[in-house]
């Protein structure tokens, strides 16, 4: 019974995968109807963080990085230049952290929400990076204060959010066996 569950993993992985990048296609769909929060819930966040916990860095990462990009295909939002693109390394970042630190940490809740917090606290670090690098290429200006503003003050509903929903969803995959208990 194990081999057949360990065979089937990159299925699962892969299909789970797909599911997450769907829904970062349509959340922002469902919270853009939120006339003052909608984007500050950041709902593209969600779906990559819980991938990386679900199905661990690679998948995760390919999942952040394709998921804003694919969006601006799409439906033409987030716009592409600055914005799309320093997402997509701010979500990679989410996804890589959150799977590298699920796989290497205890599987206890505590646990979590530092994968969780780390993962947030990088991914923004990373996200004004990529700003600051594609204010050359790119003409909208970038500061230290909008890095502040964008990465933590308008982002503050969101991250209450994630460090609220995510867990429990974390928590709740583990109860139900998608996840490792130990």
């Amino acid at each position: 019974m194990k081999n057949s569950i360990k065979k089937s993993k990159p299925w699962r992985d892969l299909t789970a995968s797909g599911v997450c990048l769907a829904l970062c296609l349509l959340l922002p769909f469902l919270t853009g109807q939120i006339p003052q929060f909608g984007a500050a819930l950041a709902p593209m966040h969600i779906p990559v963080l819980l991938c990386g916990f679900v199905c661990g860095p690679r998948h995760a990462v390919v999942v952040g990085v394709v998921a804003p990009l694919l969006r601006y295909v799409l439906f033409g939002m987030p716009p592409l230049m600055p914005t799309g693109v320093s997402m997509s390394f701010e979500l990679a970042v989410y996804g890589l952290v959150t799977g590298l630190l699920y796989i290497i940490l205890p599987k206890k809740t505590a646990f979590i929400y530092i994968s969780l917090v780390t993962a947030m606290l990088l991914g923004r670090i990373v996200w004004g990076i990529a700003r600051v690098l594609l204010t050359g290429v790119s003409s909208v200006p970038f500061s230290w204060q909008l890095f502040i503003s964008g990465a933590f003050i308008n982002a503050i509903p969101g991250i209450i959010l994630h460090i609220v929903l995510i867990p429990v969803i974390v928590i709740a995959l583990k109860k139900v066996g998608v996840l490792e208990t130990s």
